[in-house]
């Protein structure tokens, strides 16, 4: 199976212009979406490049480009929003009735909010981090603080604190990744999302709104997630720290939970055999 990056990439134009994507895996297999999370420099493709292969084998798996960070088309609208919006603009114009799904961190709250308002395109939901709210842990935690002030004003050294403080092991962050990280963070459509998820004015205007708001935030309404539901944590996580894993578990009503052991933001890379593992166990099951 060649899943190289230009093996596998893929375009499709909807009413609210090119969602990217790529695919790989047999057409009559179920389908797998992957959604991607935030932050300098991510994609899809980064994100995912090295899961790929292991879900083909099983699943029509999709890795989609949501709009605004430099691959798909930048659409109006608050990223998570936009980023949910696309997810069902790319099922339909696939014409794919349901999938089953991974979000890593951002992703999640994606896939979260997805299987809340849209229950019938979900069959299964794996989150990778950043779902609920921080119960005991500071907020923002260590690693939003570090995003939020190279968002502010970006520069080599404010991105590889950031990125040291993705992982458990610092080994996993090379210099061909802060080079790529640090390119693609350049890149307009990229800095104009980063600057409405975590420049600090962005920041305090949206705690502002939340304080003042009538509306629940998502994690308050994930008791309407039906779709069976794979939490899965890295113990050593600095950007979404593992108690906030506890409210999805309780809320979500069949929900599991599985933290993994030296890993941090990013479990699909760090415990990439252990996650893929497990996974695919929750996923065939």
């Amino acid at each position: 199976m060649d899943v190289t990056y230009e093996a596998t990439r893929r375009e499709i134009t909807t009413d609210q212009g090119v969602i990217r994507y790529h695919e790989a895996g047999a057409q009559n297999d179920a389908v797998l979406l992957l959604l991607h999370g935030s932050g300098p420099g991510v994609n899809g493709w980064r994100n995912f490049r090295g899961n790929l292969e292991f879900f083909a084998q099983t699943h029509h798996t999709y890795i989609i480009e949501f709009p605004g960070f430099g691959v798909s088309d930048p659409v109006e609208g608050h990223p998570v929003l936009t980023a949910g919006a696309s997810v069902i603009r790319f099922m339909d114009a696939l014409k794919i009735p349901s999938a089953a799904m991974i979000g890593n961190s951002m992703g999640g709250v994606v896939g979260i909010n997805l299987a809340i308002k849209h229950p019938d395109r979900v069959e299964k939901l794996v989150t990778i981090g950043g779902v609920g709210p921080n119960l005991f842990s500071s907020s923002p935690s260590e690693g939003i603080r570090l995003l939020q002030e190279f968002t502010d004003s970006p520069d080599r050294d404010k991105l590889l604190r950031w990125l040291n403080s993705m992982v458990y092991d610092p080994a996993v962050i090379t210099d061909e990744l802060i080079e790529e990280r640090w390119e693609a963070a350049n890149d307009p459509a990229a800095q104009k999302t980063a600057a409405m998820m975590y420049g600090s004015k962005a920041f305090a205007m949206m705690q502002q709104f939340m304080a003042n708001s009538d509306t629940p935030p998502y994690w308050a309404m994930m008791h309407k997630v039906k779709c069976p539901t794979l939490l899965t944590w890295g113990r050593d996580d600095r950007v979404s720290p593992p108690d906030m894993s506890l409210a999805p578990m309780r809320l979500i009503p069949d929900a599991e939970l599985h933290i993994f052991p030296k890993s941090g933001h990013w479990v699909m890379i760090e415990a990439k055999d252990a996650f893929e593992a497990t996974v695919r166990a929750f996923l065939t099951r």
